[in-house]
């Protein structure tokens, strides 16, 4: 059976492009987030869906940690090159050299908390009223609080006891001069309706998302990709693996599954039979109970 037989795939579209056609009518200067993973590819395909035969008529921004997988960064540039839209590329790398962040040292050092400083600066430099992402309610408990439309005040931070209604999916976007709106189109999806949908749409994923021989070892029960940024341990040792990506984002902090799965079919069984949460291997997530909630707080998406 096809997955774009199953009438609630239809609606969920339905009801993104919905959203993403409500932001372009309501904010003056959006932007869409994409980081080149799965979640910002189907967003920027409902984006292509939403205004068809015209253009997309807002920019695509990616934060660049500048410890993105390879071909994360290759995909992404043939994606945007294809949907012939303006990319706007966000360096944390710039941040750390203009002294904004410091960079993070010791084996869990990571540049993804440090996206937070770089994304805000995006936004304020090129002054976007409202930016649009790929976060879903299902992936973690501080996103599943997220509303549509979530307002941030004018230094880009988020109260989750501070948001207004959506009854009947009617939405609020008023706001005052400097703020600004995070919005999420396929926040009803699961990572499953994810999957299933790329299967329909036939969309294009980055190889990392299918099983493939790495290099890798493992750390704390975290399936890690070995690459120079990280450093190791005299006791992590390096062998060839083979694994898959259920997230992609920084290398540092984003770990793998132990995966046969090379084709889309294969994945949604793997997903469908799974116990382990999409998150579960991202290592930025464990750093304590509350660690997403009080990134989202200081701004981050």
């Amino acid at each position: 059976m096809q997955a774009y037989n199953l009438t609630h795939l239809k609606e969920l579209e339905s009801e993104a492009i919905y959203v993403i056609r409500e932001v372009a009518s309501q904010f003056e200067n959006p932007v869409l987030l994409f980081s080149g993973g799965k979640d910002s590819i189907v967003c920027a395909h409902l984006a292509k869906k939403a205004f068809f035969p015209a253009k997309i008529p807002f920019s695509l921004m990616h934060v660049d940690t500048g410890h993105n997988f390879p071909e994360t960064i290759e995909f992404r540039d043939k994606f945007v090159k294809e949907l012939g839209v303006n990319l706007i590329v966000a360096s944390v790398q710039d941040s750390i050299d203009q002294g904004k962040v410091a960079e993070e040292k010791g084996y869990s050092a990571s540049r993804n908390g440090l996206q937070t400083v770089t994304l805000l600066e995006g936004i304020e430099t090129n002054k976007f009223d409202a930016a649009m992402g790929g976060a879903r309610r299902d992936e973690e408990k501080a996103r599943a609080k997220e509303r549509f439309f979530s307002h941030r005040d004018e230094f880009g931070q988020w109260d989750p006891k501070n948001q207004r209604p959506e009854l009947w999916n009617i939405f609020n976007g008023m706001k005052n001069y400097g703020e600004n709106f995070r919005v999420f189109p396929i926040s009803n999806w699961t990572e499953m309706d994810v999957w299933q949908y790329i299967l329909a749409e036939k969309i294009e994923l980055p190889s990392l998302y299918f099983s493939h021989q790495r290099d890798c070892f493992i750390r704390d029960g975290v399936v890690m990709y070995a690459t120079d940024v990280i450093e190791r341990r005299d006791s992590e040792k390096v062998e060839k693996m083979q694994v898959r990506f259920r997230t992609i984002g920084d290398m540092t902090c984003t770990g793998a599954v132990f995966s046969d799965a090379d084709s889309l079919e294969k994945i949604i069984e793997e997903v469908a039979a799974t116990r382990t949460t999409e998150r579960g291997t991202r290592s930025d997530d464990k750093r304590s109970e509350a660690a997403m909630e009080d990134r989202k707080k200081q701004g981050y998406f």
